[in-house]
């Protein structure tokens, strides 16, 4: 099949490139730390956030068991590490998001994905995230359609 992409307008050439100003944008520097711009509720979180970047959740195992783990806030989680996450690599995301000395107490709970969730849940709420899906757009207030 032919080409059926027609040029129209000026053509592209050096000559018409040079004649335009060069620009510059303006190149920002890596955040090292976490920031998040939602309005927080709880002291205790912003104290936490600001301290240590853990947040605390309580994390449900078997036999009714349950401790207290120290967990980084969903916000600030690496695609990388949502990537884990969602090939279940539960342990290995486990052993990045949650503080190294709460990892073993993790393995001993052995909470099922459904724990895990609450917990992960919990810990969003304590750094005043919101973890839920989005609404989406409004629907339109028109009722007819336009031509």
């Amino acid at each position: 099949m032919a080409n059926t992409r027609t040029t129209t307008g000026k053509p592209r050439t050096a000559a018409r490139a040079a004649s335009r100003p060069a620009t510059t944008r303006p190149v920002a520097a890596p955040e090292e730390d976490f920031e998040d711009d939602l309005d927080v509720s709880s002291a205790e979180a912003q104290e936490a956030e600001a301290v240590n970047k853990y947040v605390t959740a309580t994390l449900c195992g078997a036999d009714g068991a349950e401790g207290e783990v120290r967990i980084i806030p969903p916000g600030a989680w690496r695609q990388s590490w949502q990537r884990l996450l969602g090939n279940g690599q539960v342990d290995a995301f486990a052993g990045i998001v949650l503080h190294p000395e709460d990892y073993d107490l993790y393995l001993e709970l052995d909470p099922t994905n459904e724990q895990f969730g609450e917990m992960v849940g919990s810990a969003a709420e304590r750094a005043g995230e919101s973890l839920g899906k989005s609404s989406g757009p409004d629907p339109s207030s028109r009722r007819t359609r336009r031509r």
